[in-house]
């Protein structure tokens, strides 16, 4: 299995999922030109498109994609599908997807929006705007409690899986990161050594430097402490996700 990162629109990653016969899922077509070109470079053949969730810089090219295609499973989180016009199949936590001989497990990470999925497969996780480098999406449609379920249920995949995530954020990311735990030399040494594009993470690497997957460590509750959180994960992961609201 190949994965390969297609910038689209301003900072959106869309990701072609490519079989050993050429086959292809695309996760987040924000637009499809890129798609396209992406495909012809590739060799690839588009089989299916899996969405993370419903907001249109994720789904944006889907109709231009299908427009010249037959027969093209579109997958999306079942909340989230009312808002996904083109969806051919709505997916639950713990459904399957399939790509020639592969499969990838759904988990149904809800906060961003009600519907979000990651999309898991051979090593590799695709979090949309669930979870970023160095970050995680807001909490829109959900409350803190259930985004912070979803990061923990992330984090707890293993440590060298391949995190492929929604936008390039990564850089501005980190500069929070070192805000709130400015002793946290990994940190610094991930934003050093940062390259373009930043995808794909691991897992390993957001639980050393992400603050939002380190509600329970001590430098983290104090940051959030100092802004009115209490101790419990959530209540930091909430105090943190506001802070970040508003970083500049």
């Amino acid at each position: 299995m190949r994965v390969v990162s297609v910038p689209c629109l301003k900072d959106n990653f869309a990701y072609l999922v490519i079989d050993e016969e050429g086959r292809c899922a695309v996760v987040d077509p924000g637009e499809a030109p890129p798609v396209e070109a992406a495909l012809v470079r590739e060799n690839a053949r588009l089989t299916a498109i899996w969405a993370t969730h419903h907001h249109p810089d994720h789904v944006g090219g889907i109709a231009a994609l299908l427009a010249r295609r037959t027969g093209i499973e579109v997958t999306v989180g079942v909340k989230d599908a009312p808002r996904t016009p083109d969806a051919t199949r709505t997916l639950e936590d713990g459904d399957e997807v399939a790509l020639g001989a592969l499969r990838a497990r759904c988990i149904h990470n809800p906060g961003h929006t009600l519907g979000a999925l990651s999309y898991v497969i051979e090593g590799c996780v695709f979090t949309g705007d669930t979870l970023f480098g160095g970050g995680c999406g807001r909490v829109f449609e959900g409350d803190a409690a259930m985004m912070h379920a979803s990061l923990m249920r992330l984090a707890a995949l293993p440590p060298d899986t391949r995190v492929y995530f929604g936008h390039e954020y990564t850089a501005s990311n980190l500069r929070f990161a070192s805000a709130v735990e400015p002793d946290n030399a990994r940190v610094a040494e991930r934003a050093a050594a940062l390259g373009a594009p930043s995808t794909p993470s691991t897992i390993a690497d957001e639980r050393a430097t992400n603050p939002f997957l380190r509600s329970a460590e001590p430098g983290v509750i104090a940051a959030a402490r100092a802004r009115g959180a209490e101790g419990d994960p959530v209540s930091v992961f909430a105090a943190v996700r506001a802070w970040k609201d508003n970083f500049r």
